[in-house]
């Protein structure tokens, strides 16, 4: 009785085992992953417009039409990045994403406080590399660290009619996203939400 009472223990916790480990592993083994799909269609560290949502030809799921949508696909691998993106006249957000799909940071014009949304994003080692004693500004601009160096920033702004969508659109187009052409200026802690990545991620169709 004894040892059929420990096989089934033991067969209950290979199985909760095995699930874990297919979860945490199919972002990284996926085909179809938002990275993937979207490397087609988007420049290296530079801002590209997506379609408007289109239920029958989308490039991520559950695209709201009431959204404009704007991509950056990053590599810190040659150094940061200067992202800025002006804020629509009713809503705009900038999310952040590992190449693996963990969100990790979220920001929106309430939380900027500004018309315009502008950071740094670097690796925690670049980071590292800023000079100690350099003037510490009053988070004139933002510095986030990513936790790899590849990954996707997405942009919305949203329209709140139908007819706002083109004031939408063109709030994204003058965002830019590009490599730092100088030291960028140490900043106080981000206002944003960094999020925890067992919540977050960007999910794709199958």
């Amino acid at each position: 009785m004894i040892r059929l009472m420990f096989t089934i223990v033991a067969g209950v916790v290979l199985g909760l085992v095995v699930h874990l480990v297919s979860v945490l592993a199919l972002p990284r083994i996926a085909t179809q992953d938002a990275y993937s799909r979207l490397t087609p269609m988007t420049k290296l560290n530079a801002v590209t417009q997506l379609p408007l949502a289109d239920p029958n030809n989308s490039p991520m799921p559950f695209m709201d039409p009431a959204f404009a949508i704007a991509i950056c696909r990053y590599d810190l691998t040659g150094g940061p990045l200067k992202l800025t993106v002006p804020v629509s006249q009713a809503y705009t957000s900038v999310s952040f994403y590992t190449r693996n799909e963990i969100a990790y940071y979220a920001i929106n014009d309430r939380s900027a406080g500004k018309k315009v949304i502008e950071l740094d994003l670097m690796t925690e080692p670049q980071h590292n590399e800023l000079p100690e004693d350099e003037e510490i500004t009053a988070a004139d601009r933002l510095i986030i660290d990513s936790p790899s160096t590849t990954g996707l920033i997405v942009m919305k702004a949203l329209a709140a009619e139908p007819g706002l969508m083109q004031q939408a659109q063109s709030s994204l187009q003058a965002a830019t996203c590009a490599p730092q052409t100088e030291p960028p200026a140490k900043a106080e802690t981000p206002r944003g939400r960094r999020l925890a990545p067992r919540f977050g991620t960007l999910k794709t169709k199958t």
